[in-house]
């Protein structure tokens, strides 16, 4: 049983279907008028009653949910009690009265509904890298008539890191092909390749590549499909039985709101489990774990994709975290996600005018994913001088600000506030005060 949210019976009902009205999105709108419209959006909020769900600080505008999300209310609680009562009294014994070996499947499976995946293809455990190192590696075992492993230059540097380490390994040709231009090269050499490894979500600028469309690509080409969600996972509808992914990886401390270094997933499509043939065989994704013996024997289905003995902590805390989710269709994030960033964006635009920042995420709804990223040369001293009155974005460098939505508690009021803050900020000069400077590192 999944932990339950410690308002449970006091949580509002969400209503189905229902979305934020995003209203006119005028670039040379009057100052004096936003907080009019913002007013206006979050009265229509259907999420609005959401935000008790997390403990967030007084007086901050959290908006690094891309990088850790908060504290869920039900996670305290629930970690109490894997604490005193599972681990402090039942002991061993809580592995089978406690349902402890059973939380990476139980689990996968809560994160499957929130990324498209049916029951029994997902598990939750171990790292990312290490999830994404056994993915690109199967993949590749099962097409060895196949001889490029292909990923985006502009990924995460662990997702090119460990593609790399995959090539070398098993004699691959690594080619880093942009996902614009990804069409085009599988056009010409589509059939050398055996697993494409990429992100929906550029994490610098927010920008959304069509899944469906390159998933397809790939597959007509009879290569491989892996997505990395570590920046979709939560923030917007991921559809992976739909579109026919192959695989797919992701992190559940951000969006997720797993904690920080809280365990991530693994999602193996029903059709390619019984051939999964990964490097890091673990004695419990062994058929039969507790025989020890000499040999490995992969289990059935999803749970031979188990490693090692899971992080009990971890995992029960980001069990409790997934029931934020709890009665929210992924349309209505994705739909207040959209308005969010759009009216961003535009308080950008009227309020930022004239103060050197250009808007680098795209307007284009279908393009945008859950962040909205500002171009300004002075960015790292801007976020530190934001962080000091309370609102908590991040930064990559050189240049870019990067603000990251999440659907599930902040408000548009917000995100005027925030915007605000920056023009007063930026304006005044406060970002050039000698404590928010970048400061080389000694080594």
């Amino acid at each position: 049983m999944r932990p339950p949210h410690p308002d449970r019976e006091e949580s509002p009902a969400v209503p189905t279907g229902s979305a934020v009205p995003t209203g006119p999105s005028p670039l040379t709108e009057a100052p004096e008028s936003l907080a009019a419209r913002a007013a206006a959006l979050d009265a229509a909020d259907p999420l609005a009653p959401l935000r008790h769900r997390f403990l967030l600080p007084e007086g901050v505008v959290y908006l690094d949910g891309n990088s850790l999300g908060p504290l869920p209310a039900a996670v305290p609680a629930a970690l109490e009690d894997a604490v005193h009562r599972q681990w402090g009294t039942d002991l061993i014994r809580s592995w089978n009265d406690n349902a402890w070996w059973q939380a990476p499947l139980r689990v996968g499976d809560a994160i499957g509904r929130l990324v498209g995946a049916a029951p029994g293809q997902t598990v939750a455990g171990d790292s990312t890298s290490i999830h994404l190192f056994n993915a690109l590696t199967a993949a590749a075992r099962s097409r060895p008539d196949r001889p490029l492993l292909v990923t985006d230059p502009d990924h995460f540097p662990t997702d090119q890191y460990i593609a790399a380490s995959v090539a070398r390994l098993l004699g691959l040709e690594l080619r880093r092909v942009p996902a614009r231009e990804l069409s085009g090269f599988l056009a010409e050499e589509g059939g050398r390749v055996a697993v494409a490894g990429y992100g929906p979500v550029d994490y610098r600028t927010g920008e959304l590549y069509d899944m469906a469309g390159i998933t397809r690509a790939v597959r007509d080409a009879g290569a491989l499909m892996l997505w990395d969600l570590c920046h979709a996972a939560g923030a917007l509808p991921v559809r992976l039985d739909a579109m026919g992914a192959d695989f797919a990886v992701g992190c559940c401390y951000k969006f997720l709101n797993g904690g920080p270094g809280a365990p991530a997933f693994l999602y193996v499509a029903a059709r390619h489990q019984a051939a999964f043939d990964h490097p890091l065989t673990g004695w419990n994704g062994h058929a039969a774990p507790f025989a020890l013996s000499g040999g490995y024997v992969p289990a059935e289905g999803i749970g031979r994709a188990r490693i090692g003995t899971p992080p009990m902590l971890s995992l029960l805390a980001l069990e409790a975290a997934l029931t934020a989710y709890d009665g929210v269709e992924m349309e209505q994030v994705r739909a207040k996600s959209l308005s969010l960033t759009g009216f961003l964006l535009d308080c950008a635009a009227t309020l930022l005018d004239g103060l050197g920042f250009t808007p680098v995420t795209p307007r284009e709804p279908e393009r945008r994913g859950s962040q909205a990223v500002l171009r300004h040369p002075e960015a790292y001293g801007l976020i530190q001088a934001l962080a000091a009155r309370g609102v908590i974005g991040d930064m990559r460098a050189p240049d870019l600000l990067r603000f990251g939505v999440n659907a599930l508690y902040l408000s548009h009021g917000e995100v005027l506030t925030a915007m605000r803050q920056l023009r007063d900020v930026a304006g005044g000069g406060e970002h050039r005060a000698d404590r928010f400077r970048q400061r080389a590192t000694v080594t």
